[in-house]
């Protein structure tokens, strides 16, 4: 009854989301399923300046992925795993529709690259289409939903929580990333917080694995405020109503009670049992010294994790980095 009176709250949250369904432009061959209660979901971080996010420069030429991360839901929801997925990685693209009548060919390049080629009409759809397809035909893994948060609905989902809280050992000012912060503890939010998880080149060792940690910190930072403050139907509607205004998903996760109940049974897993990794790779410059900019993905242990998440396996990261690894197999069964 309680369920069902909040999740009656968020009725009027439906004409906030952006709904796409694009399983007609994915293929038939995809991944199987090995646990259907369990959710894969692909949260790809846009970085389109169409719009309000106009402000943020009119430099790129096709829409473009920032950022790649599988959040793995275990089916008993008393666990969860979010992996990153380096925007750098070198992977194989297939084949995808162009949007135009044509298919792209497949070839190897960094993985955000899918997202430019399934957008190259400008449909979202398409470019969504295309990412999935990537991650699926290089992790294995059967991506259930997805959820696509530009700019405005980043900062947003900040806001709506009142800021999160970074502690910093030396001070940023970086004018490309519009930051300009103090050493020491503060509250960050709106083109701050943004600044702040945008930001390469004037941070660490400016590669994009760097800005990775800093990006899964701040993640961490923002689940424990969501936990301290979405306490109720009200303050978690307050949060969705605007975090979802700049939302993308798919049809089924979209619906209003979907989303509450995922809402609700993250918000219940314990915060030891949510991990935060990022898929073991290396510098491409090891096997080709000419190429400064990319990683590969690292054998065996990327195929553990992928192996281990399909299987709804929790993911001991020690385990990851060791031995106690899972040999080298073929791609999971494809449908």
């Amino acid at each position: 009854m309680v369920a069902a009176v909040g999740a009656s709250v968020f009725l009027d949250l439906d004409g906030n989301i952006q709904v796409l369904d694009i399983e007609g432009k994915i293929g038939d061959r995809r991944p199987v399923s090995l646990s259907h209660q369990a959710r894969n979901i692909l949260v790809v971080g846009s970085d389109s300046r169409m719009g309000a996010n106009a402000k943020y420069g009119h430099g790129l030429e096709s829409m473009q992925s920032d950022t790649l991360m599988l959040v793995h839901i275990a089916a008993n929801r008393e666990w969860a795993t979010l992996v990153s997925l380096p925007r750098d990685s070198y992977v194989e693209i297939p084949a995808c529709d162009r949007g135009d009548g044509t298919q792209s060919t497949p070839h190897h390049f960094k993985i955000n690259e899918a997202f430019s080629i399934g957008g190259a009409d400008g449909d979202i759809g398409g470019a969504v289409a295309c990412t999935i397809k990537t991650v699926e035909r290089n992790s294995g893994l059967h991506i259930d939903h997805f959820v696509v948060v530009d700019f405005q609905g980043f900062k947003g989902m900040v806001s709506a929580l009142g800021g999160i809280e970074v502690c910093l050992s030396e001070p940023i000012h970086d004018a490309g990333a519009q930051l300009d912060l103090d050493t020491g503890c503060q509250t960050v939010k709106d083109e701050e917080a943004l600044g702040y998880v945008r930001a390469r080149y004037s941070l660490g060792d400016g590669s994009d694995t760097g800005r990775i940690g800093r990006q899964q910190e701040f993640m961490d930072a923002l689940l424990r405020q969501a936990r301290q403050k979405l306490t109720t139907p009200s303050a978690l509607y307050g949060f969705l109503d605007s975090a979802t205004k700049s939302l993308t998903m798919d049809r089924k996760l979209a619906e209003v009670q979907s989303l509450y109940d995922l809402a609700l049974s993250f918000n219940s897993i314990p915060r030891d049992r949510i991990t935060f990794l990022t898929v073991p790779n290396y510098p491409r410059e090891v096997e080709v010294p000419t190429d400064k900019a990319n990683v590969v993905w690292r054998y065996p242990q990327a195929q553990a994790l992928f192996m281990s998440l399909a299987m709804d396996n929790e993911v001991d990261p020690r385990k990851l980095e060791s031995a106690e690894v899972i040999p080298r197999r073929s791609p999971l069964p494809s449908t």
